[in-house]
Parts: C-alpha cells; sequence; structure tokens
C-alpha cells in the first residue's frame, strides 16, 4: 500500500470515531516556528460577532445568510457581503455591542490554553479579523496578543452609520497583515502558523509556514496542511 493509501486510511479512521489527527514531518515541531496569526469570529471565539448584534436590530437572519455564505465561499467579495451586512446594523445603539461582548461572546474552548502556551514558547501572536475593533481590541487584552487587526466601526451620536471607517480587512489585507508582521519580525513565512476558519482566511493560510483549519468550511479545510473537526484549538499543542 501506498504511503498516501495509508494516509488517507489513517484520516479517515480517526475521523470516525471523532478524533482530531494530523500527519505532519518529523521535524515539525514548536521549534520550527516564530509567529501564530488567528482569525477571530468562530476561530479564537465561538461566535460571528455581526450576526449577535444585528440580533438586537431584528436583523440576526439577514445578515446570518450573508455570513454563511461569505464564509462558504459562495460570495468571492468579502468587502462587498461585509458592506451589505453593515448597513443593515444603521441606527443601532453602540451599546448593542458590550451586550454582545458581556453576555454572548466566549472564546473557543482551548483558545487561552494555546496562547499562554505559545507565548510561553516565545512565538508572537496576531489576531486578524474581518470582524470589529470593539471586540478584536478587546480579546487581544484578555489573552495577552502582541497584535491585532480588524475593522472600524464608525458610530456617531452613540448609534451606528452602517459604515465601516477605512480600508476593510479582507482577505488579501489578512495575508499582507501576516506578512508585515512577519517581516517587521525578522521572521520567514515558512516559520508561521494561521489558525482559521472561513473562505476569507485563505489567503494568509495559503501563506503559512501551517496552515491549520478550526471547525471550517469544507472548501478550507480540504485547503489546509491539518484540520481540527472534533476538539478544541488545544488540539494544537498535542500535534507539535
Amino acid at each position: 500500500m501506498r504511503c498516501e493509501e495509508i494516509a488517507a486510511d489513517v484520516l479517515a479512521g480517526t475521523a470516525a470515531l471523532a478524533i482530531d489527527c494530523a500527519l505532519l514531518p518529523a521535524d515539525c515541531r514548536w521549534s520550527s516556528f516564530k509567529l501564530l496569526a488567528s482569525d477571530m469570529d468562530s476561530t479564537l471565539i465561538t461566535i460571528e460577532c455581526i450576526d449577535e448584534i444585528a440580533d438586537f436590530c431584528g436583523k440576526r437572519d439577514a445578515v446570518a445568510s450573508i455570513t454563511a455564505a461569505a464564509m462558504r465561499g459562495e460570495i468571492s467579495d468579502f468587502a462587498e457581503s461585509l458592506t451589505r451586512r453593515v448597513a443593515l446594523l444603521a441606527g443601532l445603539s453602540q451599546s448593542a455591542l458590550l451586550r454582545v461582548y458581556d453576555e454572548r461572546l466566549r472564546l473557543s474552548p482551548g483558545a487561552r490554553e494555546l496562547i499562554e502556551a505559545v507565548r510561553d514558547k516565545g512565538i508572537k501572536t496576531l489576531l486578524v479579523s474581518g470582524g470589529f475593533t470593539f471586540f478584536a481590541d478587546r480579546v487581544r487584552e484578555e489573552l495577552g496578543l502582541d497584535r491585532a487587526v480588524s475593522n472600524v466601526l464608525e458610530i456617531a451620536e452613540g448609534r451606528l452609520t452602517g459604515r465601516i471607517l477605512g480600508a476593510i480587512v479582507d482577505g488579501a489585507a489578512k495575508r499582507h497583515a501576516l506578512l508585515a508582521m512577519a517581516r517587521e519580525s525578522g521572521i520567514d513565512a515558512n516559520e508561521t502558523i494561521v489558525i482559521g476558519d472561513g473562505a476569507n482566511d485563505l489567503p494568509m493560510l495559503l501563506a503559512a509556514g501551517l496552515s491549520v483549519a478550526f471547525h471550517a468550511k469544507p472548501a478550507v479545510a480540504s485547503a489546509c496542511d491539518v484540520s481540527i473537526r472534533f476538539g478544541g484549538l488545544d488540539v494544537l499543542l498535542e500535534w507539535l
């Protein structure tokens, strides 16, 4: 039996038992990496923040349907999809953002353990998100991440205007943020790990030395080096 067939059988067998399995080169260890970057929504945290915000103005279904299509890659222009979703939030009180953070935002299983471990190993950390600074900056502070890059919601007189300030953090911007931080830190792209779950993460995932799909859409999982399908983010600690 060829190695490829053995590998396929191992992955299929462990998946049938709901066990996460990764086949990696023998020299793939934490010492091989100097920067870990992660998406935020449905990756470092359990929710899609924009869907939860929309719930406070009765537009969750409309926003969530666009979010799901964008994550599956059915809407190729992420900036357009985000602009459409944010427009639906116009007029909502900014207090809804704090309620989402306090009442609904939770770290994904294993997120804190993973980040604490890589920080102890001297590995730099980056949160890069198509979500919003209101949440990304708080998650960065809570986890002690080195940097966070995300979108800025425009707020006027205490209410969301339905617009985003500045350039939108789309797939290309995520890749740029990863490579820019690596370059500034003297880190080669092959020394980076990227974790993501949606189509918008693919550009930075494909630029990484090790790409990790986390409970990801099929098109994303198939493009990554390894895939966490069942467990928490701390599965990566076991693999490396």
